[in-house]
């Protein structure tokens, strides 16, 4: 878990980046309801939880700094027997007073007489410009002479881009989860089985093992539905011969996991799908051996194309000369996406990719990227070797970025062919 101190040195950082005479607000998440009084399972905003670790909704934080000194207030829901009965206990003032260490913490039915107070002597407000209106309707009431409003959201994002070594444990601890699922499906028998079978084994396992939950929805996807890239129907029965892209990872203490393992039914990859699966794992290979604070995302993501439309144009993917192929970008109707994201609180991080003067951000010691290289060769396509239509193939890993180079961070999860082979049930397999 995150130690409170260690929140509160993270209040403190953003507050060094602050304005003098400024005021900050965040909120916490509100429930979004499903039907009449039914809501969606409740998650905290990150950039409120990232400052706060608070993680009841009704709340709010808010970070004073003056010429002379500054503060941080936390605005808590009242404690109510009643509300309690139905929807869950309440920390409340006191338990709030002595579990967080802020200055001053108060009932949230008091936030906007607090908040006419504080607006009284600052000239800059900061809040998230993603704001619904309701809550942007509340801050403009009181910041009417105000000089200026910034985005808190991006100051926040640039911290985030650096884990600390809590951060990291929580994210070690969501792959280990994540590990252990991926490695059941791997190796029971499929024939038979639906996608959302698999969906449902994997997700089980997280929820048994402590995950908050999924970290995103989970994507099964057999056959020529690995060729669309954010597959999530997940019902087509698994057909012997056939691969499965899987594409799953859960989320344990706020924090992310993401992984994509792609896998044949029949537990035995034929040599069309070998030859595939190889040029992607060996692209993959390649790009995280470049990792190393300074280098760029985006030649992680040249070095990709260059594998990967090699490769394609010695399969008969591709034709033509490799130059033409890259600088026309013919590759991207196989490879269409990026190589990789940040990720942490969240699956697609909220950090920037490049600074205010719009120069990429380079990799530095802390950042944790996923490294995700991919070919989809769509069963329609007939300008490709008819062995290779409909197969897509994705092999992701979570790197954590290092002093000196990368650590692959779900290096234990099995992706080469023989690993996988020797763990799977092929389809005559009494299992």
């Amino acid at each position: 878990m995150i130690l409170e101190s260690e929140y509160k040195q993270r209040r403190d950082r953003i507050t060094t980046r602050l304005k003098k005479n400024s005021v900050v607000v965040l909120f916490s998440a509100t429930y979004k309801t499903r039907s009449n009084d039914t809501e969606y399972p409740y998650r905290q905003d990150s950039n409120f939880y990232y400052l706060s670790g608070f993680k009841e909704d009704g709340s709010s934080l808010v970070i004073i700094k003056t010429k002379k000194e500054s503060k941080t207030i936390l605005f808590v829901a009242k404690k109510d027997k009643l509300k309690e009965l139905w929807n869950g206990k309440r920390l409340g003032v006191k338990q709030a007073k002595k579990r967080f260490l802020v200055d001053e913490v108060y009932e949230y039915s008091e936030f906007e007489t607090k908040l006419k107070e504080y607006m009284k002597d600052s000239k800059t407000l900061y809040f998230d410009f993603k704001l619904d209106y309701s809550k942007v309707k509340v801050l403009k009431r009181y910041a009417k002479t105000l000089e200026t409003h910034k985005n808190i959201a991006s100051l926040i994002g640039k911290m985030r881009l650096i884990k600390s070594k809590g951060e990291i444990r929580l994210i070690k601890e969501a792959i280990a989860i994540t590990k252990e699922a991926h490695h059941k499906v791997m190796s029971q028998k499929k024939v038979g089985l639906n996608e959302y079978n698999l969906q449902a084994e994997i997700e089980y396992f997280f929820k048994k093992n402590g995950a908050f939950s999924d970290a995103y929805t989970t994507i099964v996807a057999s056959g020529d539905n690995a060729n669309t890239l954010h597959y999530i129907s997940n019902n087509k029965n698994l057909t012997c011969g056939d691969m499965i892209l899987i594409d799953a990872g859960c989320e344990y203490e706020y924090y992310a996991s993401d992984i994509t393992r792609t896998i044949p039914v029949d537990g035995v990859f034929s040599e069309a799908q070998k030859e595939l699966y190889d040029l992607v794992l060996d692209t993959q290979l390649a790009v995280i051996k470049m990792i190393k604070p300074n280098i760029k995302r985006t030649s992680l993501q040249k070095r990709a194309v260059e594998l990967l439309s090699k490769g394609m144009l010695e399969l008969g993917i591709l034709n033509g000369s490799l130059k033409k192929i890259i600088k026309k970008e013919k590759y991207k109707k196989y490879y269409p996406h990026g190589i990789g994201h940040w990720m942490g609180l969240d699956v697609h991080d909220e950090a920037p990719y490049i600074d205010a003067k719009a120069n990429e951000i380079k990799l530095q010691e802390g950042m944790i990227l996923t490294i995700e290289p991919g070919i989809y060769c769509s069963k329609n396509d007939k300008s490709i070797p008819k062995k290779y239509r409909g197969i897509g193939i994705r092999i992701e890993d979570d790197i954590l970025v290092t002093k000196d180079g990368y650590e692959n961070l779900s290096s234990q999860i099995m992706k080469f062919v023989e690993d996988i082979e020797a763990i799977g049930c092929s389809c005559n397999s009494n299992q």
